[in-house]
């Protein structure tokens, strides 16, 4: 069962022949748009130095060849300097033209972290408290809604429907809003996680009426200002932004199996366009773009107490608190992962940008791509750790790392090296949940089955975690495998539906 989703994307009939054109380029080059060893070479006039640099270089050329990114940008901040900058390939397939430090990607759900931010400025001034129900604020909201809390609502714990799930949601903000309305409640407030934009929106419509503002007016501006980023701006596929890069995907080949492609499937993938559509009153949650270097310029904003005081960036960065006392994996706006006895704060926005700062190391990494599934978040602790050897990447990133080099059949021991070098080491089931379903969206399917089996082996009590393994074994046909894991997911939790569904499909294929 995945733990989190950041939303579908939904071609644009305007972008036909934008498509038609890519696939024409692709048809006469006969190559992918980072086979060739010369497309994928970094910009020579970027900022970087000695040793760390060439490491950057071969990692990140490395993953580009390996999952077909036609271009990426990377920045370094460390100290409140930026230390790295670094752009590779392709920003236009269709025109050719290089990624440079002028290229603006979109950035999506990293949108997040800058709500978190404009939200703790107004804590900071006493003017917002994180405490109160959001029904203080908003008056116009379902009795059910109105209790949950702005600290619940920026760490996606109100258990309110999800606007994104509205049929409107890309063409009619009226229409979308009316339906969620009517829409049930998940779950009563902080007894769970549920990722959701209508969070955001509420954030947004109540920074907006305290600030003064139209309810659907961007949070971000003030920190676009504090940190200079004049190349940072607001918008979808439909505004025009200057050296924005396209946004491409890969279109896997075969069948579908729950929602993912099957493992054993040799038609090749296609690289197509994308469009995205974020009407404005989504602008808390989604639809800002960036160039590398104003992102690193707001991570140094960020670091040097210019945008936050160091206080507020601590009521940030601290996981917020499920009603039973044990502590999410998301801040405000943040989220909040261990590394060793440090942390790695950030976000993350679809599949395509990353930004994370290691507040106990002084490091900040922005790494952004046009490739959704691209997930450069599995990039980010490895180019940390080449400007800061003294983290400690142990658990999930070290793992990552691990199986990258050695392969995936290889995770039990690799997993157990690592325990033995970290004794106490507790292995983060969401964190490699997330991890796993990321690797199924990219067809990884085989390698995905691999890190399931690792979660379930450490978690063998866990509902998720043997629904989730007997996802995986589904993709990859092996359907009495997942017979097992769905009986023993619906043994743990008996409300689980989709679980019992899958067991009845299955049929005569169940022992």
């Amino acid at each position: 069962m995945q733990t989190q989703s950041t939303g579908g994307f939904r071609p644009a009939e305007s972008l036909r022949v934008m498509r038609i054109l890519l696939i024409a380029f692709i048809a006469v080059s006969l190559a992918l748009p980072v086979s060739a060893g010369a497309e994928a070479r970094p910009d020579p006039i970027a900022v970087g130095r000695g040793g760390e640099m060439e490491q950057v270089d071969r990692y990140l050329q490395m993953q580009m060849q390996r999952l077909q990114i036609p271009g990426l940008a990377v920045a370094v901040a460390k100290d409140g300097r930026l230390i790295l900058e670094r752009h590779y390939g392709t920003a236009s397939v269709e025109f050719g033209a290089p990624v440079t430090s002028d290229t603006v990607f979109a950035i999506n759900s990293v949108t997040k972290a800058f709500t978190g931010v404009a939200a703790m400025r107004l804590v900071e001034e006493g003017r917002l408290d994180l405490s109160a129900p959001v029904g203080r604020y908003l008056t116009d909201l379902p009795e059910a809604w109105r209790s949950v809390t702005i600290r619940q609502l920026l760490s996606h714990m109100s258990g309110l429907p999800d606007v994104m799930r509205a049929p409107t949601v890309e063409t009619d903000a009226a229409a979308a809003w009316t339906w969620v309305l009517a829409q049930p409640v998940r779950f009563p407030p902080g007894q769970g996680f549920h990722y959701c934009q209508t969070n955001y929106t509420l954030i947004q419509r109540v920074v907006n009426q305290i600030e003064g503002r139209a309810p659907e007016a961007p949070l971000a501006e003030a920190q676009l200002a504090i940190a200079g980023m004049a190349d940072t701006h607001y918008g979808d596929a439909y505004a025009v932004i200057a050296n924005r890069a396209p946004t491409y995907r890969w279109t896997l080949g075969g069948p579908m199996i729950t929602g993912y492609r099957a493992a054993a499937s040799t038609t090749p993938s296609t690289l197509t366009a994308t469009s995205e559509r974020f009407l404005p009153f989504r602008r808390a949650s989604s639809g800002m773009n960036s160039t590398v270097g104003d992102m690193a310029r707001w991570m140094i904003a960020i670091q040097d107490g210019r945008i936050l005081n160091e206080q507020s960036l601590e009521t940030l960065w601290t996981p917020v608190a499920f009603n039973d006392g044990q502590k999410g994996q998301w801040g405000l706006g943040w989220q909040i992962l261990s590394r060793g006895d440090h942390r790695a704060v950030g976000m993350t926005g679809g599949g395509r940008a990353a930004v994370f700062l290691y507040p106990e190391d002084g490091v900040g990494v922005v790494i952004l791509t046009n490739l959704t599934g691209s997930f450069p978040e599995d990039m980010i602790d490895k180019i940390a750790s080449i400007y800061s050897p003294g983290l400690d990447l142990s658990g999930v990133p070290a793992l990552r790392i691990a199986l990258e080099e050695q392969g995936y059949d290889h995770a039990s021991a690799a997993a157990a090296t690592i325990e033995r070098n970290h004794p106490g080491l507790v292995w983060p089931e969401a964190e490699l949940n997330d991890w796993g379903y990321r690797l199924l969206s990219t067809g990884r399917a085989r390698d995905a089955l691999e890190v399931f089996k690792l979660v379930a082996s450490h978690y063998p009590d866990s509902a998720n975690a043997n629904d989730s393994l007997a996802q995986a074994f589904l993709v990859n046909g092996d359907n009495a495998g997942a017979a097992i894991h769905y009986r023993r997911a619906l043994a743990l939790d008996p409300t689980n539906t989709s679980a019992a569904r899958h067991l009845a499909e299955l049929g005569a294929a169940t022992p």
